[in-house]
């Protein structure tokens, strides 16, 4: 199959941009005040509402709409093959425990592959009142501003994100390695939408983002922009960021960080 068109990417972005800010104005406008759990998933604490549903249905229902041989995978049930070489890959809103209980950091993520590589990432965090947006080979942008990560720092002055699975076995895995991590570095934040993270590292509000567990939904869009804000991003030694382990950082901070969490065990549960 041939490269995606400039054109093709330009569609695909306004596509994206379009339902990332319908669903974004969905979920900030519409979240009812008695908002509670809908379902639960691989734990009961690892929990759906009724607007992650909203949300995805009106994002699915947009695609068909104006791509509609298109392929889509959506954390809530979405699976459509599509005929077009293009597949979108959603998270209606990342971050759903915090958008429960009213904190700010949630996000719609919204990603446009071709062939299987992503061409296009939208990342809307309404309440922060921005969406960060990324092109293959065409960089990484919030609202007129290009993005670019910070330097790499030294090691002990690194700021890092990280988040924790649902599974309380891996919860422990992962806090170990915080337990072990932290004392090495300026200090770790966990801020509860890995889209979120991921685009921090992009804007270099984090120097560096780790986590294990993540799907392909929560890491499309965010791993666009941060690499091409100038990130580097994979998953243990020689490997593609994945559920197994997803690590974003700039060059020269990337290779130290991935090492270390190697060390330590990050993609064990």
């Amino acid at each position: 199959m041939n490269a995606p068109t400039d054109a093709l990417k330009a569609e695909l972005l306004t596509v994206a941009l379009e339902a990332a800010e319908r669903a974004g104005a969905l979920l900030r406008d519409g979240r009812p005040a008695d908002l509670g759990v809908a379902a639960t998933k691989t734990s009961p604490i690892d929990v759906v509402t009724e607007m992650d549903l909203a949300s995805e249905k009106l994002i699915t229902g947009y695609l068909a709409e104006h791509r509609p041989d298109d392929g889509v995978l959506g954390e809530e049930g979405a699976s459509t093959p599509g005929t077009s070489g293009v597949r979108w890959v959603i998270d209606p809103l990342d971050g759903t425990v915090n958008y429960l209980y009213g904190l700010p950091s949630w996000s719609v993520s919204i990603a446009a592959e071709y062939a299987g590589e992503t061409v296009v990432g939208v990342v809307a965090a309404p309440l922060r009142g921005e969406t960060y947006r990324a092109v293959l080979g065409e960089g990484a942008w919030l609202g007129d501003r290009r993005l670019r990560v910070r330097p790499a720092p030294a090691f002990e002055q690194a700021l890092l994100g990280t988040g924790f699975g649902y599974l309380t076995a891996r919860r422990a895995a992962q806090a170990e390695v915080v337990r072990r991590l932290l004392p090495e570095v300026r200090d770790i934040r966990r801020g509860g939408s890995a889209a979120i993270d991921l685009c921090d590292v992009a804007c270099g509000r984090l120097d560096g983002y780790y986590e294990r567990g993540l799907n392909p939904w929560d890491l499309a869009a965010g791993d666009l922009v941060a690499r091409e804000a100038g990130a580097l991003t994979g998953g243990r030694p020689g490997a593609p960021a994945s559920g197994e382990l997803t690590v974003a950082a700039p060059p020269g901070f990337f290779e130290p960080l991935q090492a270390r969490l190697e060390e330590l065990g990050a993609w064990q549960d």
